[in-house]
């Protein structure tokens, strides 16, 4: 687990654990401050979630004019997005001009697994042990190891047997894939899956897709941006981007405060087809209480359940694809380009696991409610260990050598997702406890950074040595995220935001579903208040 230093270790001021968007601007926060950093990164290139989700049709569901770095002008003028929605290979290059433009390169350690973070009492510091690589000691510990990073591979009986390639949707090989002339099975339906299988149906000579939760999704209307209106969102980015900050969702999808249970059917279902029409996330902001009320929510679910009845072709596949058991947007709602419509092809199969349970993937297939599927190709498009997978998988201990896996048994606990009882001087970005995914992340992900670059700042400038949460504050914040989440829609669904898709993980409900305003405004409080909710020593 530990190494044995062969010198004395490196001493640095803060330690970044991961290279993606939140950890290159953390980096470039910290080093204008006058500090030592040092990012520690598992790939071989910058950009966390994007370096490692390469998988067939791998898209951004934010715009690319939001999903990207706002806080610098000649950056935000000079860079070139081709598409509406963003190709992860797009964002990837994006990333990688990033990371040359500002010289971070040179502070990053590629290729490099952390196993575990100590912290010492005695000396305020924390221990940072590299796989392989001689340790690191730094003030500062910083986990900016992303919400979705750590696969799930479901337990299918029989997937040891299988002769063919399996591949996940979120380790794809970088080389890419063949599936010409293969028959080919996908399992899984959420985001991943729905942007997958639209590209793998134009590849294989079969598709087959086992499906397990039907799941909602809206088109994306994507296409390439032209010159004059890359010209008109770059000579407006600094309203666009306060409209942003200012917004619950971080990206402005043009909320109305109107709800959808004051308005008669036929001005909802106009309002509908509107921002259907424009695609996207637009469909989420039509009212304010579809993620409130429950009659709000069943209106713009039925609405489409009907859009993808229009689509699919077969009336029996229709209704298998419809989605049932959630309310609409309880589980993240998934962006398509082409999903409905690839279910239309000859060489598309859908398997329903509701009426054909999965009985154990062969040596040569699946076997499903008594039939036999032959393939040659199996992927898993089963998602991630979300929000907590990351942070738990490494040894972290704290103060008395207290354990954070252990202390989180029964579910993630933080201080405004951003600091921890217990484990002083480390901080976690976009974590359980903030927004986050709830919200465009590079929106959120430049709030968190901001913030814990100025509290660092503000201990630097002050004397202090340490800071960390109080248990208290942390024990309130957690209480209020629960009471916050009860008031909404959301915990109806087994989402991933509940931990629902990882069997055995405690079901908690982990981003805050206050909104990013709201949020904002309570983290400059506490700034503003010396830190109030945490202990500075």
């Amino acid at each position: 687990m530990t190494n044995s230093p062969s010198t004395a270790p490196e001493l640095l001021d803060a330690v970044v654990v991961g290279a993606g968007f939140s950890g290159l601007y953390m980096l470039h926060k910290l080093r204008a401050q006058g500090l030592s950093v040092r990012v520690l990164e598992a790939g071989s290139d910058v950009g966390g979630t994007w370096y490692w989700n390469r998988y067939p049709g791998a898209r951004c569901d934010v715009e690319s004019v939001d999903y990207s770095y706002s806080w610098d002008e000649q950056l935000q003028q000079e860079w070139e997005w081709t598409e509406r929605y963003p190709a992860q290979p797009e964002i990837q290059r994006y990333l990688a001009h990033v990371a040359d433009r500002f010289d971070l390169r040179r502070d990053i350690s590629f290729d490099t697994r952390v196993t575990a973070a100590h912290y010492d009492e005695d000396t305020a510091r924390w221990t940072v042990h590299r796989e392989g690589r001689d340790p690191l000691v730094s003030r500062f510990c910083i986990r900016d190891t992303g919400c979705l990073s750590v696969p799930q591979t479901p337990r299918l009986p029989g997937l040891a047997d299988f002769r063919g390639p399996v591949h996940h949707t979120g380790t794809w090989p970088e080389s890419g894939v063949d599936f010409s002339g293969q028959r080919v099975g996908v399992v899984g339906t959420g985001s991943s899956g729905i942007q997958a299988i639209p590209v793998l149906a134009e590849q294989a000579r079969h598709l087959t897709v086992f499906q397990r939760t039907p799941n909602f999704s809206v088109p994306a209307m994507n296409g390439p941006l032209d010159a004059e209106t890359l010209r008109q969102v770059k000579a407006t980015y600094p309203e666009r981007r306060r409209k942003a900050r200012a917004s619950p969702s971080g990206v402005d999808r043009g909320d109305t405060e109107q709800n959808a249970v004051d308005v008669d059917e036929h001005e909802r279902r106009q309002e509908f087809e509107n921002r259907w029409g424009k695609g996207g996330f637009s469909l989420l902001g039509a009212y304010a209480d579809l993620m409130l009320d429950q009659r709000a929510n069943d209106a713009v679910a039925g609405f489409v359940r009907d859009k993808i009845r229009e689509v699919v072709d077969d009336p029996d596949t229709a209704e298998r694809l419809l989605p049932r058991d959630h309310p609409l947007g309880a589980k993240r709602i998934c962006v398509d380009t082409g999903y409905f419509e690839t279910y239309n092809r000859d060489d598309v199969s859908l398997v329903d696991l509701l009426e054909s349970p999965l009985e154990t993937v062969t040596a040569d297939g699946v076997r499903a409610g008594g039939t036999e599927h032959e393939l040659d190709a199996l992927v898993l498009a089963t998602g991630f260990d979300a929000m907590t997978g990351a942070l738990n998988r490494i040894d972290v201990r704290g103060r008395r050598g207290q354990q954070l896996a252990r202390r989180w048994d029964a579910g993630p606990r933080t201080y405004l997702g951003l600091g921890v009882a217990g484990f002083p001087n480390m901080f976690i970005l976009a974590g359980p406890g903030s927004p986050s995914v709830l919200t465009n992340m590079v929106t959120s992900i430049e709030q968190h950074v901001e913030w814990t670059a100025r509290c660092i700042e503000y201990l630097d400038t002050n004397g202090y040595r340490t800071i960390e949460a109080e248990a208290e504050a942390e024990r309130e914040w957690v209480a209020h995220v629960n009471e916050m989440a009860a008031e909404t829609l959301f915990p109806r669904a087994n989402s991933w935001y509940l931990g629902a898709n990882v069997p055995g993980k405690q079901r908690v409900f982990m981003p805050y579903v206050g909104g990013l305003t709201l949020y904002e405004q309570k983290c400059e409080e506490v700034a503003a208040a010396g830190y109030s909710g945490f202990v500075v020593k």
